[in-house]
């Protein structure tokens, strides 16, 4: 049975996914990691769920508001490898998603990789719509971006 824990970036359990999470997209990214990795440091997040199974950790996201706006991007999304293909991945999607409309946000964007085709194939089946590419990601050709109008 699956659990979920709302906590914030201090988390021991989150902390450990992302360093997986990081370890992973330093093989994909290659000589683009060091840019993509200025972007995803974890200090100060305060929106994050952390999903166990029997008390394991085995899968993480967090939502960061964009400046002042009603607009919050995605941040860290990962699963464990002998979890994926279980529907993890559309809970932690769905719990972000949950919390931000209590935040009140309006939309979801978020950023990932065109090599990251497991994932890109995440975002259309959770009705995610490609987007421009925003602020840094602006001009990047292996970024691809999203975003999801919450109701």
């Amino acid at each position: 049975m699956l659990e979920v824990l709302r906590t914030n970036s201090s988390n021991d359990h989150f902390v450990a996914l992302v360093k997986k999470l990081d370890a992973y997209l330093t093989i994909t990214d290659g000589d683009e990691h060091a840019f993509y990795d200025q972007f995803n440091k974890i200090d100060n997040i305060n929106h994050v769920v952390v999903y166990y199974e029997n008390r394991i950790p085995v899968a993480c996201g967090a939502i960061k508001q964009m400046g002042s706006t009603n607009v919050w991007e995605v941040k860290r999304m990962f699963v464990e490898e002998n979890m994926r293909g279980k529907g993890v991945a559309s809970l932690v999607i769905n719990e972000l998603e949950k919390w931000a409309k209590e935040l009140n946000a309006e939309k979801l964007v978020l950023e990932t990789g065109k090599r990251q085709t497991e994932a890109v194939a995440f975002y259309h089946k959770n009705d995610y719509q490609i987007t421009e590419n925003f602020g840094q990601y602006i001009g990047v050709e292996n970024s691809i971006c999203f975003e999801k109008l919450l109701q």
